[in-house]
Order: C-alpha cells, then sequence, then structure tokens
C-alpha cells in the first residue's frame, strides 16, 4: 500500500500513479467533492471481486461508478429523458443518477434490478484520471461498511482490519475534506425520478419529484411489482431498524395485491403470494442477504370490529426487520397511527388503463 500527498504542484504525478495502479487492478482510494471514495477499474472482474472483498455491496444497491462525461456514461447505461434533464443541470456535482445498466461493467457493479449509479465528480483530478483511463471507475465510499464516512484518510484506515489493509494498492491523500454529505443519489428508471438518498445536493428546490407526494405510472403488473421493489430498497433500512408498515388504497382491481407480490419478491419469498381476504392476515418469513424476519399480508376490508382488530394485535408485529402491507388501509389506519406508514393510493386511468400510484409518506 502506497500514500501519495496531493498538492498544488503534483496533479500530474498523481494523476499518472492513478491511472498505473488502476491498470494493473489495484483498489485506489481517492478524494472527490463530498468524500473519500474508493475505485478500481468498473470493467475488470478481477479488481471489482477484491473491492468486494473489501467492502460488500448492499444488496439491491449499485455499486456507481465514476465517467469523465456524459458520452462515456451513454457507453454504460441508457440515459432517458429524466437523466438527460439531471446530467444537463447537475453534472458534474455531488449527484449520483441511476439508470438502466447496459451489462458492460463486471459482475457486481450493477444491481439486480439491471440498474447502475452514474456519477461525474465535480473534482477535477479524478474526471482526469477516468478520461486518460479511457474506463469508468467504481464510486463507492471508501469506509468500511458501516463506519463513519471518510473525510479524512485516517477515518478509514482506523476502521480496518489488516486484510482489508492489505487489499489497498494506493491512497491519494488530499488531506481533510470538507464534511460535505455524500452525493444525492435519483434512480430515473420508473416513471418519476425517485430520490433514494437525500445528500450534499438537496433537492427540496430542484426540479426533480422526491418522496412524499411522488406519482408513479405503471403500464403493467411486472411494472407495478418493480416500483413496490424500487420502494422497499429506498426503505430497506429503515425497515432493518424500526420496521415498516405501507398502506395501499384503491377500488377493486387496481393492483394491490400486486404491488403486495412486488414486496415479496424484493424480500425473495418464493411462497404464492394470494389476498388474505377470508384469514385477514398471512405471515411469511423472509431472509434477503444477511437481513431475515416477517413479513405481515393483511387485508383490512371486512374488518370493522374493533374486537376483531384488537386479536390481531397489528403494533406488535411491527418490530425491526418486520413488514406489514395492508390492503385497504383507510379501513385500518386508527389502529397505527404512530407507525408513520408509505402509503400507496392506486387509482386506474381509462386511457389504455395505466396504473397511478401516488406515494406519501406518513411524517
Amino acid at each position: 500500500m502506497q500514500t501519495i500527498k496531493l498538492t498544488s504542484n503534483n496533479h500530474q504525478q498523481v494523476l499518472d500513479q492513478a491511472v498505473a495502479a488502476l491498470q494493473k487492478g489495484e483498489l485506489v482510494i481517492y478524494p472527490t467533492e463530498t468524500i473519500y471514495g474508493l475505485g478500481v477499474v468498473a470493467t475488470d472482474p478481477a479488481a471489482v471481486n477484491k473491492l468486494l472483498q473489501y467492502k460488500s455491496r448492499r444488496e439491491g444497491k449499485p455499486l456507481s461508478i465514476a465517467v469523465s462525461n456524459p458520452d462515456m456514461a451513454a457507453k454504460y447505461v441508457m440515459i432517458n429523458d429524466q437523466a438527460k434533464k439531471l446530467y444537463q443541470r447537475f453534472l458534474p456535482g455531488p449527484i449520483t443518477v441511476i439508470s438502466q445498466g447496459k451489462n458492460k461493467a463486471a459482475p457486481g457493479v450493477e444491481s439486480e434490478f439491471g440498474t447502475l449509479g452514474i456519477r461525474i465528480p465535480d473534482y477535477q483530478l479524478i474526471r482526469a484520471v477516468v478520461k486518460k483511463l479511457g474506463k469508468p471507475i467504481t464510486a463507492t465510499s471508501a469506509n468500511a461498511s458501516g463506519k463513519k464516512r471518510p473525510y479524512t484518510i485516517n477515518d478509514i484506515l482506523d476502521h480496518l482490519s489488516n486484510k482489508q489493509k492489505k487489499l489497498l494498492g494506493l491512497i491519494i491523500d488530499a488531506g481533510k475534506l470538507p464534511p460535505n454529505q455524500p452525493s444525492t443519489v435519483i434512480d430515473t428508471t420508473l416513471s418519476t425520478p425517485v430520490v433514494l438518498r437525500e445528500g450534499q445536493l438537496s433537492t427540496s428546490s430542484k426540479s426533480t419529484t422526491k418522496l412524499p407526494s411522488a406519482q408513479l405510472i405503471s403500464h403493467s403488473e411486472q411494472e407495478t411489482q418493480q416500483i413496490a421493489g424500487k420502494l422497499m430498497l429506498k426503505n430497506w433500512e429503515k425497515l432493518k431498524k424500526q420496521g415498516l408498515v405501507i398502506g395501499l388504497d384503491g377500488p377493486l382491481g387496481a393492483g394491490k395485491t400486486i404491488f403486495a407480490k412486488g414486496v415479496a419478491k424484493f424480500l425473495h419469498i418464493k411462497e404464492t403470494i394470494t389476498s388474505p381476504t377470508y384469514s385477514y392476515l398471512n405471515e411469511y418469513d423472509y431472509q434477503r442477504g444477511q437481513t431475515s424476519g416477517k413479513f405481515y399480508h393483511l387485508d383490512a376490508w371486512k374488518l370493522q370490529d374493533p374486537a376483531v382488530i384488537d386479536k390481531l394485535q397489528l403494533n406488535k408485529l411491527v418490530q425491526p426487520k418486520n413488514i406489514l402491507v395492508v390492503e385497504w388501509w383507510e379501513q385500518i389506519k386508527s389502529s397505527l397511527p404512530h407507525k408513520q406508514p408509505l402509503q400507496v393510493s392506486i387509482t386506474e386511468s381509462k386511457l389504455d388503463h395505466p396504473r397511478i400510484l401516488k406515494i406519501a409518506q406518513t411524517n
């Protein structure tokens, strides 16, 4: 492991050394406008495997890649109109734009949804490295999984095992970085851009749409299930820490059970999901990566008797790592006043029958 101090006079030397290390398949820690990143050539399977030994990728989420410009990005992802507008307005900058991948990166870089995050850092040295290399590099944070955000090299090294340290090839030390937030992550693969993580770039006053109050359009059962999976991914950390309630409303046939099936698919549940109209509540065990818990599926359509509702003891079901999905949410919502549900209202348009999913997060 070699460390080189970045100064105002040695950018060319650092650039050359970084490119040489990356070409040899080494892991390189580098500074950005947000935090320190960890890079390997994103198309090199052996190098990516080494990175995944250092830092496991959270399941379902892609490893973002740093590119030098939109033309390079277009070689690896499909840039739709949503993504194009974000590129034009915010890049280079502290934003990660998730698009559908073209399967050009090494295995383990794209997510299980086939998506890939694109970064064009607002840090000239790193763009120059990628441009000279001619290939994208990974842009994950350099800290060990679950450790503090890396604003200094010691923030990283102090929390690494000897095994992890031996995997590193080159460290570019730019000193203490400003305490900025990580990049904002926006998924552009659905009908409306969905903010998966608020970061350095606040979207509250920008043109992108974020949850709450998003409106997503589904043209098929498969797309409804995909939307369910993406919303689960957005709320995955919340589910693990405190549990999650999803309340579904909409007319008969709008797709509430289809949405529940999408949740189950995300959780890797193999059992057939049917609406529990007569049993009221179905229970499923799930195992997703290193996380296991319970998926409770409730049909509240006929639940009008408070005594029956009390017997279900719904408040006790919502524990860390457990999820409760409720069809006909309006029937039952007063029984769970403090659980801050993710509310999904599904309406069906008359024109070609697309389903409109209105998303609201109760605060």
